[in-house]
């Protein structure tokens, strides 16, 4: 791929409106055309020159032109201390720090963690299947635990089991803040029970972590959230904007019960964008190439499951065709594994911007890869190789791309019995640069001369694609799976001038440096980051467009890829990281409140 032309408007190269040609035909103008050619030529020469020197040094030419010590693209904020809310926020520093605030800390999570508030991808409607049931302890000890919270916050039930508490502030044309989080966990399979250091739903504090299914996801962010906000009650704060509590119920099982029946009544109740920005679970912060790197995501790719069945004519097995349901399946799916998604990576990308932080901030990261990253800001050639090193890497790819997994598959009943149905699901993660209509057109487009090479009517997402030769061997059908499809998220917008990401950036900072009794700007790096999964967000679109999946967690010194137990078995978290996500969430409502930019 050529390399793009560098436009510079800085004053090391002449603009075409400063390159002024004489047509004056005297000898003196001539002569002064020549001498002013040259002098161009000459500018053009020198910076062509000075250009060529850096070119195996972007970051001294990223230097050059931005008069930065580190690329534009990575902005820092600065760390917001709250100023109206000083004295009080001082107060409350000192109170999380304490040793009897833990104390309260341990048992409000540990007994959240002992309810075992599992959701199932099968569940029949509330009402319908009784494992909703197990809410209602759940939600009675919420009432035990934070009884200001109830007493001061008008609380409304959606759906029996879904949570909003308005926080009313007393100027009612700000706009409001919305802190979602979900009340279920992943389901433990049973076979696994064994394999846990302490039980799953045991809550059990060694001293140093709290071990459980939920105590990392996401019983840590909402008990949290009711953490921070019951402090303040008892501190005797009062708003002056509006915040809105979300507690779905079944953020698991893809939030079609909870966020999806709450979202229809906080967008009738504050309006399309009504909110200032929404805060829900997500990435929290670690250490990457040797910097500590906060990465809250801004996006969330798309969703879909493909269908992928073939019918074809049964009968007895001890005469079968050339091919059955199967192993016409197993063609299918062969070819969907020969021919993964390429990666398309361009500067719009989330990504890029998380790549450019990366590379102007992480200490440890290597030369060469450091180099490529910055020069791809300004080079095509740069950012074509920077693409085929990501297609290497497994992690990044998969942020990036879409991607695509075979998950399930099905046929047959009988050993002798040729199988006249069978089907696979292949899960498709939508990238934030593609579409629903993309991925439904590539996977139609994937197969269709296999449809023709075994004598199959074809049918995609609705559509007659290939019609069987008379007579038709057997169907081909790809379909969505669920009917839950869903498009890639839009983006947050993260620009110096965008007040929200900023508040954010600056509270993430603060927490960070207040945590530890550090002073400075660069302690932790604030940079756009990327969620691989989907949050109870998708319902919430309509309600902001500045949308935060981040919880403030601690990742240590794990990157900020690794999970600590969330999904799996001895899903923990440690309490000093739980004290500080409260401190993020005081900090945040304390500088919301006091905004005026927002």
């Amino acid at each position: 791929m050529p390399e793009a032309p560098i436009k510079i408007s800085s004053g090391y190269l002449p603009t075409e409106s400063s390159v002024v040609f004489p047509i004056d035909k005297s000898r003196k103008s001539k002569l002064k055309t020549f001498l002013h050619l040259i002098c161009i030529a000459g500018a053009v020469w020198a910076t062509s020159s000075y250009y060529k020197g850096y070119r195996h040094d972007p970051q001294a030419l990223t230097n050059v032109f931005t008069s930065q010590p580190h690329p534009a693209t990575c902005a820092q904020a600065d760390p917001l201390i709250p100023e109206k809310h000083g004295e009080l926020w001082a107060l409350l520093s000192t109170a999380i720090s304490s040793s009897d605030f833990q104390l309260k800390a341990v048992d409000w999570l540990s007994r959240a963690v002992q309810i075992p508030t599992e959701s199932w991808d099968d569940m029949d409607p509330v009402g319908v299947d009784p494992r909703w049931e197990v809410f209602e302890p759940f939600q009675k000890y919420l009432l035990e635990a934070f009884p200001l919270v109830h007493s001061t916050l008008k609380l409304t039930k959606v759906n029996t089991y879904g949570l909003i508490f308005e926080w009313e502030g007393s100027s009612p044309e700000l706009k409001p803040i919305l802190l979602a989080a979900h009340q279920d966990v992943v389901p433990v399979e049973p076979t696994t029970i064994d394999k846990w250091t302490h039980p799953p739903f045991s809550g059990h504090f060694d001293g140093e972590k709290i071990w459980g299914r939920g105590s990392s996801d996401d019983k840590n962010g909402l008990i949290g959230v009711l953490a921070a906000v019951e402090t303040l009650i008892s501190n005797e704060f009062r708003p002056t904007r509006t915040f809105v509590l979300a507690f779905g119920f079944d953020e698991e099982a893809s939030g079609l019960m909870g966020a999806a029946s709450m979202a229809p009544v906080l967008l009738d109740l504050y309006g399309k964008d009504g909110f200032a920005f929404i805060v829900d679970e997500g990435a929290g912060f670690g250490r990457e190439y040797g910097t500590i790197f906060a990465t809250p995501g801004i996006a969330e790719k798309g969703y879909i499951d493909v269908h992928v069945g073939v019918t074809s004519a049964g009968g007895h097995s001890s005469i079968p065709p050339d091919h059955t349901s199967i192993g016409i399946l197993a063609a299918m799916l062969v070819q969907y594994e020969k021919y993964p998604f390429e990666l398309s990576f361009n500067r719009d990308d989330p990504l890029f911007r998380t790549l450019q932080c990366f590379a102007g901030y992480g200490n440890d990261m290597p030369d060469e890869f450091r180099k490529l990253i910055i020069a791809s800001a300004i080079s095509d050639k740069a950012l074509h190789k920077l693409t085929n090193d990501i297609s290497n890497n497994i992690e990044l790819k998969s942020l990036i791309a879409t991607t695509q997994a075979i998950d399930m598959i099905h046929g047959g009943v009988k050993a002798n019995a040729l199988p006249e149905q069978a089907y696979a699901i292949v899960n498709h993660r939508i990238a934030v640069s593609s579409s629903l209509a993309d991925t439904e057109a590539r996977d139609t487009e994937l197969l269709k001369s296999l449809a023709h090479d075994f004598n199959l009517t074809y049918t995609a997402f609705g559509q007659n694609i290939v019609g069987g030769d008379s007579p038709s061997k057997g169907n081909l059908t790809l379909r969505d799976a669920f009917n839950d499809a869903l498009e890639p998220a839009p983006v947050t917008p993260t620009g110096s001038d965008d007040a929200p990401y900023q508040l954010f950036s600056g509270t993430i900072k603060a927490t960070y440096n207040s945590h530890r009794s550090l002073e400075g700007t660069d302690n932790i790096i604030v940079a756009p980051g990327m969620m691989t999964g989907n949050t109870d967000t998708v319902s919430y679109w309509d309600l902001s467009p500045s949308i935060f999946r981040y919880n403030h967690q601690n990742a240590g010194n794990t990157t900020l890829l690794e999970v600590k137990g969330i999904h799996t078995i001895n899903e923990f978290i440690e309490i000093d990281s739980f004290l500080e996500m409260i401190r993020f969430f005081v900090i945040l409502i304390l500088n919301s409140d006091e905004s005026t930019r927002l």
